[in-house]
């Protein structure tokens, strides 16, 4: 009983965190599911299911103010998916400690680029919507989609400030983009990719599940009702965690 209430109070505080500043569930809930004692593989599946619950939560709640785009929300997901599939292929094939190390270091700079770049992702600036624009977009998509499946946290911040970034997102459009699509489709993509090659377990998901899908549902509140700058600075604190987290997990 007192491991599903850790488990319960974790998943609901990591799935908020994480809908707020578009990214990093992994931060806390899996380092949680390996302490409790699941081996890595199982422990991984075993987020990777309970984080569709967070897009599920979230989704719920931006439905609500109706802000994706249908066209716009295509393109992440036909970019993005088949680097997930792939990425959750690879992820159980090859060592991931110098991959690991290296997204960790990748990661704090995108905090720290955010960090310098005071009016990044403050206000709604459309860009690079021509062919050329969609075609680079995508192939970095891509690639994030690859790490999404492949490792454990910190992607979906990449897919928000790419966004941000390459698409003149401002950061509440991003995070909402992030949460739906990678927290929903891409999530669950790797997930069902996974559990076809390694165990679950199983008897914690209901847990996780409830816990994910409140947090996702109040973290996305939370994330629209809150200023864009509130949101850039958490999401900057985030990502410079997660890479600390991935660095020093691999010593």
């Amino acid at each position: 009983m007192l491991d599903y209430l850790i488990l319960l109070l974790v998943s609901f505080l990591a799935n908020a965190f994480s809908a707020f500043v578009g990214g990093g569930a992994g931060l806390l809930q899996l380092p949680v599911l390996l302490f409790l004692g699941l081996p890595f593989s199982i422990a991984l599946a075993t987020h990777k299911i309970a984080t569709v619950a967070l897009g599920v939560g979230a989704t719920l709640r931006h439905c609500r103010e109706r802000t994706l785009n249908l066209r716009f929300s295509a393109v992440i997901l036909a970019s993005g998916l088949p680097g997930v599939v792939l990425g959750a292929n690879i992820i159980l094939q090859v060592p991931d400690k110098l991959a690991t190390v290296s997204l960790g270091v990748l990661t704090i700079g995108l905090g720290i680029y955010s960090w310098l770049s005071p009016a990044l992702g403050q206000q709604l600036w459309l860009k690079n919507r021509s062919l050329a624009g969609y075609l680079i977009g995508s192939s970095v998509i891509f690639f994030i989609g690859i790490l999404n499946g492949s490792l454990t946290s910190g992607t979906g911040l990449f897919v928000t400030l790419w966004l941000v970034y390459w698409f003149g997102l401002d950061y509440k459009s991003a995070v909402a983009y992030t949460l739906v699509l990678v927290g929903l489709f891409w999530n669950g993509s790797g997930a069902l990719t996974l559990v076809l090659q390694t165990e679950v377990q199983w008897d914690w998901i209901p847990v996780l599940l409830v816990g994910s899908l409140l947090g996702g549902y109040v973290g996305a509140h939370l994330s629209i009702v809150k200023s864009n700058k509130l949101i850039k600075r958490t999401f900057e604190i985030v990502t410079i965690l997660v890479g600390l987290k991935l660095i020093l997990g691999t010593l």
